[in-house]
């Protein structure tokens, strides 16, 4: 706890009031503070406690805000919102950082396939971004780097052979492996906390024309998560290298993603990727 308090001092500014609220619990008042602001700060706390240790295991701490904008605005439920978000966020970070059984079987898929660990850090990292870009909160983000790295989580149920071979895959190995999203749904499905993340891995092999699956969705009825997801696999899947080919070049990944804008990937998500996560022209 005094590490904690020391962290919240450490970001807070000479006008900010930092109280204790309950047994391990803090309230931060920001006077004339927008939500923007809100999350810098709690950014500047996690930062400055992101290292520390109490009898060498590694300490968390779990954040939630909300912003008062008028004089009859009751303080409380202002409050209460903050600590929804606060719950919210703590489960996010406990299904992405705690060990427990979707870890174990994270480490299981990654022990079977040391490449899909990196995959998935990648595409939580690019899911991540592109959820900034498009204005997410802080605590949509948190959601999608959770997802990011579950996406494949139901590739334990996929023969090791078959993950790790070098060449091509042939048509029985393709149907096998696209298996995985419903065996992931069925594992996240089967824990409460997890439950809402099940319905975007089902998806996320699914297309923006309804040619993906395991559906066969189109369009919005897609969720907004798993068209994220779907690109940004696609995307780590092209510039990655492969046993029977080289990572495709920039210039061939972007033409790609233009290309299937409104066929594959939603078209809007595409375009964000493209000119404020790549950096690059769409036309």
């Amino acid at each position: 706890m005094q590490k904690a308090a020391t962290a919240i001092q450490g970001a807070c500014r000479t006008e900010d009031i930092v109280a204790r609220w309950g047994g391990d619990e803090f309230v931060i008042l920001l006077p004339k503070t927008n939500i923007d602001e809100a999350e810098k700060i709690v950014k500047r706390v996690e930062d400055l406690y992101s290292n520390e240790y109490v009898n060498a295991i590694r300490v968390s701490i779990s954040f939630g805000w909300d912003t008062k904008r008028n004089i009859d605005e009751d303080i409380l439920k202002v409050l209460n919102s903050a600590e929804d978000y606060m719950y919210k966020h703590k489960i996010i970070e406990n299904q992405g950082m705690r060990g427990n059984t979707i870890n174990t079987i994270i480490n299981t898929l990654h022990e079977k396939n040391p490449r899909e660990e990196q995959h998935s850090r990648r595409v939580s990292e690019i899911c991540q971004n592109i959820g900034r870009k498009i204005g997410f909160s802080e605590i949509e983000v948190s959601r999608l780097k959770v997802i990011g790295l579950l996406h494949d989580i139901g590739k334990i149920a996929i023969e090791e052979g078959i993950l790790n071979k070098p060449g091509k895959l042939t048509e029985q190995e393709r149907d096998e492996i696209k298996r995985h999203p419903d065996i992931g749904y069925r594992i996240l499905s089967s824990s409460y906390d997890t439950l809402e993340l099940a319905d975007c891995i089902l998806a996320h092999h699914e297309r923006w024309d309804g040619a993906g699956y395991p559906k066969g969705l189109k369009g919005e009825a897609i969720p907004m998560v798993a068209r994220i997801i779907a690109l940004a696999d696609t995307y780590d899947a092209m510039t990655s290298e492969r046993s029977y080919r080289n990572a495709l070049s920039e210039e061939v990944v972007l033409s790609e993603i233009r290309k299937n804008a409104g066929t594959q990937f939603d078209p809007k998500i595409a375009r964000i990727f493209v000119e404020k996560v790549l950096g690059k022209p769409w036309d």
